[in-house]
Protein backbone atom coordinates (compact mmCIF):
# COMPACT_ATOMS: atom_id res chain seq x y z
CA UNK A 1 0.00 0.00 0.00
CA UNK A 2 1.50 3.61 -0.93
CA UNK A 3 1.66 6.04 1.47
CA UNK A 4 0.28 9.47 0.47
CA UNK A 5 2.07 12.32 -0.59
CA UNK A 6 3.45 14.46 1.85
CA UNK A 7 0.84 17.79 2.44
CA UNK A 8 3.05 20.92 1.90
CA UNK A 9 2.38 22.25 5.50
CA UNK A 10 3.89 18.71 6.29
CA UNK A 11 6.56 19.56 4.50
CA UNK A 12 7.55 22.73 6.28
CA UNK A 13 6.88 21.43 9.40
CA UNK A 14 9.49 18.89 8.54
CA UNK A 15 11.99 21.30 7.72
CA UNK A 16 11.20 23.55 10.70
CA UNK A 17 11.31 20.60 12.90
CA UNK A 18 14.95 20.18 11.91
CA UNK A 19 16.62 23.86 12.71
CA UNK A 20 18.79 23.48 15.87
CA UNK A 21 18.37 25.56 18.86
CA UNK A 22 20.61 28.80 18.97
CA UNK A 23 19.64 29.04 15.20
CA UNK A 24 17.42 30.83 13.01
CA UNK A 25 15.99 30.04 9.58
CA UNK A 26 14.03 32.81 7.21
CA UNK A 27 11.01 31.92 6.02
CA UNK A 28 12.05 31.93 2.56
CA UNK A 29 14.40 29.75 3.43
CA UNK A 30 12.43 27.09 4.85
CA UNK A 31 9.82 27.47 2.06
CA UNK A 32 13.25 26.41 -0.46
CA UNK A 33 13.89 23.34 1.55
CA UNK A 34 10.95 22.44 1.75
CA UNK A 35 10.28 22.56 -2.43
CA UNK A 36 8.26 25.66 -1.97
CA UNK A 37 10.53 28.58 -3.29
CA UNK A 38 9.46 31.86 -3.31
CA UNK A 39 6.40 31.09 -0.82
CA UNK A 40 7.52 32.51 2.52
CA UNK A 41 3.87 33.42 3.16
CA UNK A 42 3.04 29.74 3.42
CA UNK A 43 5.96 28.82 5.65
CA UNK A 44 3.62 31.42 7.61
CA UNK A 45 0.58 30.40 7.07
CA UNK A 46 1.44 26.90 7.95
CA UNK A 47 3.15 28.11 11.58
CA UNK A 48 0.23 30.27 12.30
CA UNK A 49 -2.06 27.13 12.06
CA UNK A 50 -0.05 24.76 14.62
CA UNK A 51 -2.35 23.53 17.06
CA UNK A 52 -1.67 25.09 20.53
CA UNK A 53 0.86 23.20 22.84
CA UNK A 54 2.92 22.02 19.47
CA UNK A 55 6.03 21.05 20.21
CA UNK A 56 7.53 22.18 16.79
CA UNK A 57 9.94 25.00 16.98
CA UNK A 58 8.06 27.69 15.49
CA UNK A 59 9.87 30.93 17.18
CA UNK A 60 13.39 29.58 15.25
CA UNK A 61 11.53 30.93 11.72
CA UNK A 62 11.96 34.87 11.03
CA UNK A 63 11.97 37.16 8.29
CA UNK A 64 14.65 37.98 5.75
CA UNK A 65 15.81 40.97 7.64
CA UNK A 66 16.72 38.87 10.74
CA UNK A 67 13.70 40.24 12.75
CA UNK A 68 10.64 38.64 14.58
CA UNK A 69 7.76 39.26 12.73
CA UNK A 70 5.73 41.91 13.46
CA UNK A 71 1.56 40.49 14.39
CA UNK A 72 -1.24 42.73 15.62
CA UNK A 73 -1.00 41.20 18.89
CA UNK A 74 2.18 41.76 20.44
CA UNK A 75 2.45 39.16 22.84
CA UNK A 76 3.46 36.39 20.29
CA UNK A 77 6.40 38.16 18.79
CA UNK A 78 7.48 38.89 22.54
CA UNK A 79 7.01 35.19 23.55
CA UNK A 80 9.15 34.75 20.25
CA UNK A 81 11.76 37.15 21.31
CA UNK A 82 12.15 35.52 24.76
CA UNK A 83 12.10 31.73 23.71
CA UNK A 84 15.31 33.00 20.99
CA UNK A 85 16.94 34.90 23.32
CA UNK A 86 16.98 31.33 25.81
CA UNK A 87 18.87 29.74 23.54
CA UNK A 88 21.29 31.91 23.11
CA UNK A 89 20.09 33.99 20.05
CA UNK A 90 20.90 37.29 20.33
CA UNK A 91 19.15 40.56 18.99
CA UNK A 92 20.91 43.54 18.07
CA UNK A 93 19.66 47.44 19.27
CA UNK A 94 17.72 47.16 15.72
CA UNK A 95 16.04 44.37 16.62
CA UNK A 96 17.67 42.44 13.90
CA UNK A 97 19.26 38.80 14.32
CA UNK A 98 22.89 38.44 12.50
CA UNK A 99 22.07 36.23 10.48
CA UNK A 100 25.55 35.41 9.55
CA UNK A 101 26.08 34.35 12.84
CA UNK A 102 22.46 32.77 14.00
CA UNK A 103 21.90 31.36 10.27
CA UNK A 104 20.94 27.59 9.83
CA UNK A 105 22.91 26.21 7.17
CA UNK A 106 21.68 22.66 6.39
CA UNK A 107 23.94 20.13 5.02
CA UNK A 108 21.15 18.96 2.86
Amino acid sequence: MSRAPESQYERIYRVVGQIPSGQVATYGDVARLAGLAGRARQVGYALHALAVGSRLPWQRVVNARGEVSARRDPEPSARQRGLLEGEGVRFGSSGRIDLERFGWRPQW
